[in-house]
């Protein structure tokens, strides 16, 4: 809403910086609704950009998804990897990407100096939640990701884990994704925001990968998580999805390097964490009137 974004810099404080979460990021929804993704995150960012350079922001960090990265063919993933999409919502990631990139390489005109710094973090695979407890992931609907549908399955919510392919080129045969605790992608922001954007940086727009560097099987998750919880998790194999690929995690080389980044939290501390919130929050933000309809309709 670019009128209420111009109305919040209008009666704030100058801002010296914008870290830009907002967006939906749901892929099988995106491939059914596609107008509203590029609406909602393309539009979205366009807005806010305008905003920014009215109010000379022109410093920002944007959350990218390591999906720009489509269906790679070898691991680990650096930044220079070939990037493209293989569904909506990774085709409005890599959109706001060149936005961004344009952006920060347009071309001044006449004294004026192009002022614009962007960090581009290319998160993997976020999970875990606050260590107290009391702030988790609540999706709406369904689970789209691994970890908070196994959690639901752990407190009685769902019967049981869908595991997708049991024939990949894996130590297991499930498919090998590099998850990382959502306290270290938080920490990755600030640090991007101290060491990059108010520190040094090569050029104007700086692409950095989060990730842990290791990749974690779907049944090392069940395996993990059944350990957290103190309880096996149910599961049965099925096909596997379209698209999907046998393994992908990063190389986060240059996030050490130059953000002074690395990840801090591994696979135990993300699902104790992730059980904490869940076994505290069955129902996740829900009302206790939702709670009843929902158990209700189980």
């Amino acid at each position: 809403d670019e009128s209420a974004l111009d109305e919040l810099f209008k009666s704030s404080a100058p801002f010296d910086a914008v870290i830009h979460f907002a967006g939906l990021k749901a892929v099988g929804e995106s491939c059914t609704q596609p107008l509203r993704y590029w609406d909602n995150n393309v539009g979205g960012s366009i807005a806010l950009l305008k905003v920014m350079e009215r109010y000379n922001c022109t410093n920002i960090v944007f959350s990218s998804s390591a999906t720009v990265y489509g269906n790679v063919q070898k691991v680990p993933i650096t930044e220079d990897f070939p990037i493209e999409a293989t569904n909506p919502y990774g085709t409005t990631k890599l959109t706001i990407e060149t936005l961004l990139r344009d952006v920060a390489q347009k071309t001044s005109v006449g004294d004026e100096e192009n002022k614009w710094r962007v960090v581009l973090l290319r998160y993997f695979n976020p999970i875990g939640a606050h260590p107290s407890g009391l702030i988790g992931e609540d999706p709406n609907g369904i689970p789209n990701n691994l970890l908070p549908y196994i959690s639901q399955v752990a407190v009685g919510r769902r019967a049981k884990l869908a595991v997708f392919g049991s024939d990949y080129d894996t130590h297991d045969g499930t498919g090998v994704r590099d998850y990382i605790h959502v306290q270290d992608l938080s920490r990755g922001h600030i640090l991007a925001l101290e060491n990059a954007i108010f520190g040094s940086m090569k050029s104007s727009c700086e692409v950095y990968n989060l990730g842990t560097g290791k990749g974690y099987s779907v049944l090392d998750m069940v395996s993990a998580f059944g350990k957290a919880c103190g309880k096996d998790i149910p599961y049965e194999m099925a096909p596997r999805r379209s698209g999907d690929v046998a393994k992908m995690f990063a190389d986060p080389t240059k996030a050490k390097a130059e953000l002074s980044w690395t990840a801090a939290l591994g696979i135990d501390e993300m699902c104790s964490d992730t059980w904490r919130w869940q076994k505290n929050n069955p129902y996740g933000y829900a009302t206790e009137q939702s709670q009843l309809q929902e158990s209700k309709a189980g």
